[in-house]
């Protein structure tokens, strides 16, 4: 299977020559609804003419949404009920992050709907044939009850006194970790196959440390992603559905090919596999041919229809040639700050594993692009551009640790303090804007959304607070290696208050346990820390520079102090001036003597990376 990957994609390079023209008309939407935007607007309107609302929240890439708009909402009792009882309300579920994350497990499409206070009667997963919406509607119009579980409160999480995990907590989800890998078919989850970053970066932590349990699993899992990799484009599809790694879903959305690219970059690191190198490039390849704006920001998704509501799966069983005569499935050409943000995280970390500073310039070209275009006067970053789904209203905790991550990557890549400063400033906007607070003084997790107005939720709508456990993951491991970074006490304080909400048990038993058991890790330990100490403009400084960033893990601290340009941000080690460039490995008390060359730099490495 590794040799025929390989072929493929030493024959990508014919393909990524050829452009796709972008300008694909958008989908027709069934002509006898009127389908408005989301605002809080509708609900006066539903009270006004005592109508329920319907939402339909769906994906512009996803299969069973197109099927549901040419069969549910083409049906003419479904029109009429519609038109003459409530207020239809389409939205993207990429263009509204808010209503994404609470609505996640209901989709996509996911159908909600409300009378006129907001109260949610109900919500259903996924395709809704005409028949069953019809009795649906006719019931809820007849008597607009809430179904049981929107009767029942929202169970509140408890705060944490800790900030990590206990012992028998954490010892529970560890082996909740080994215990929910698919024993039989590989990877974790029986439903739905794909590569799921936290658990596969944990994995890889614990096998740097020997455990051969969880480099089997880790190895294993990415032997069997690569089925998900399009043969002819490249790209990765979403998942394999029916508990196996055959049945492909086509859509390509930008938060899968971030994370395929990021993980495979580090298992070359870990493990100089060159299969894994060759996966995470040819992404970057599909996202040059198709997702690529001329900007240099990236768009959203590629559909999983080339004729939308049509199962596609004798169209992506043909090669190139063959299926541009067909057509190209649509490409949506929205520039998210959170997708942008994923993606130059990930291309940071292949210009490390591929030794290819080309990736670092389309990252910063990238980031650019977002930071002239998406940077709100309060320093954070809006959503996308377009508010008729009134998304400027709205910041968002995704797309600012999304930004700050990238600009934390791009600084260690660089050394360019400029981006350590954006990550700084993106950093104090989610302390500022994104933090709960649990009764007067207690602090725990940060939200997911606020009104960039005056930081008020939607009234009936946002009754409760969205808090994200993986946005809250990713403020812990950002926030704490930006104090090691600084030496900034603000930065582990935000470190601690995420860690405050995803320890306590209410949270930590929920879902994925691996993101957490990172966190926590992380917590408790410090970083690998690599200084190069020379000019910038010295060749061998920068061979040196080079070469540490070949440290393979995702928790470490790489600089370069040119004593021209003054001190770094934490300056923590007194290292001495010398006449030649040279490195230092510090970790746990202790540093190496001066490193001035590459086998040197390895072998030094390797030793404290196994200590």
């Amino acid at each position: 299977m590794l040799i025929r990957f390989l072929l493929t994609i030493f024959s990508f390079s014919a393909v990524a020559t050829m452009h796709v023209q972008l300008t694909q008309a958008q989908p027709k939407q069934a002509q006898s609804i009127v389908w408005r935007d989301w605002s809080l607007a509708l609900f006066d309107d539903a009270a006004r003419t005592k109508s329920l609302v319907l939402l339909d929240l769906e994906a512009v890439w996803c299969h069973w949404c197109h099927v549901m708009d040419k069969t549910t909402y083409q049906d003419p009792r479904v029109v009429a009920l519609l038109a003459r009882h409530c207020i239809a309300v389409k939205v993207d579920q990429d263009a509204r992050p808010d209503l994404s994350l609470r609505y996640e497990d209901y989709g996509w499409p996911a159908t909600i709907i409300f009378d006129a206070s907001g109260r949610e009667l109900e919500k259903i997963s996924g395709y809704i044939p005409p028949d069953e919406m019809v009795s649906l509607l006719e019931r809820l119009i007849a008597n607009p009850t809430p179904m049981a579980e929107s009767n029942v409160a929202r169970k509140p999480y408890s705060v944490a006194s800790a900030y990590s995990l206990p012992a028998p907590l954490l010892e529970e989800l560890q082996q909740k970790h080994f215990r929910r890998y698919d024993q039989k078919h590989g990877g974790w989850g029986t439903i739905h196959k794909f590569l799921q970053g936290d658990n596969l970066e944990y994995s890889m932590t614990l096998a740097q440390s020997g455990n051969k349990r969880a480099e089997r699993m880790a190895r294993q899992t990415l032997d069997l992603q690569l089925s998900l990799f399009d043969k002819a484009w490249s790209g990765v599809y979403q998942y394999s559905h029916g508990g196996v790694w055959s049945n492909p879903h086509f859509e390509k959305i930008m938060s899968v090919q971030a994370v395929n690219m990021r993980i495979y970059a580090l298992a070359f690191l870990q493990w100089k596999e060159v299969t894994y190198l060759h996966a995470a490039e040819s992404i970057v390849q599909y996202l040059r041919t198709f997702l690529k704006s001329p900007n240099g920001a990236f768009y959203a998704s590629q559909d999983a229809d080339v004729v939308q509501g049509k199962h596609s799966d004798e169209y992506f069983a043909l090669n190139d040639t063959k299926r541009r005569k067909i057509g190209v499935p649509r490409i949506d050409t929205h520039i998210y700050s959170r997708e942008n943000g994923w993606i130059i995280e990930a291309l940071c970390v292949l210009a490390t594993a591929a030794r290819n500073k080309q990736y670092l310039v389309e990252a910063e070209k990238a980031a650019e692009w977002i930071e002239g275009h998406r940077r709100l006067p309060d320093g954070s970053f809006q959503h996308g551009e377009a508010d008729t789904l009134s998304s400027l209203s709205w910041s968002y905790l995704g797309d600012n640790i999304a930004m700050a991550k990238a600009y934390l990557a791009l600084y260690e890549g660089t050394a360019k303090r400029k981006y350590l400063d954006r990550a700084e400033q993106t950093a104090q906007c989610i302390g500022r804007i994104f933090l709960q607070r649990q009764g007067t003084d207690t602090l725990a997790g940060f939200m997911s959304a606020v009104q960039s107005n005056n930081m008020q939720f939607t009234p009936a709508i946002h009754q409760t607070p969205t808090i994200h456990r993986d946005e809250n993951i990713d403020v812990a491991r950002f926030a704490n290696i930006l104090f090691y970074y600084t030496a900034k006490a603000s930065y582990r304080r935000m470190a601690e208050i995420a860690m405050h909400y995803l320890v306590s048990p209410d949270v930590a038993e929920e879902g994925r346990p691996s993101g957490i058991l990172l966190a926590d890790a992380e917590l408790r330990s410090e970083p690998a820390h690599i200084t190069i100490v020379g000019a910038k403009n010295n060749p061998a400084a920068q061979q040196l520079f080079t070469d540490a960033l070949t440290y393979p893990s995702g928790f470490r601290r790489v600089e370069w102090w040119d004593n021209n340009e003054g001190k770094l941000p934490n300056q923590d080690i007194e290292y001495p001036i010398l006449d030649f460039p040279a490195a230092f490995v510090c970790a746990k008390g202790r540093c190496s003597l001066p490193i001035t060359n590459s086998e040197a730099m390895a072998m030094v490495m390797k030793n404290f990376h196994k200590k």
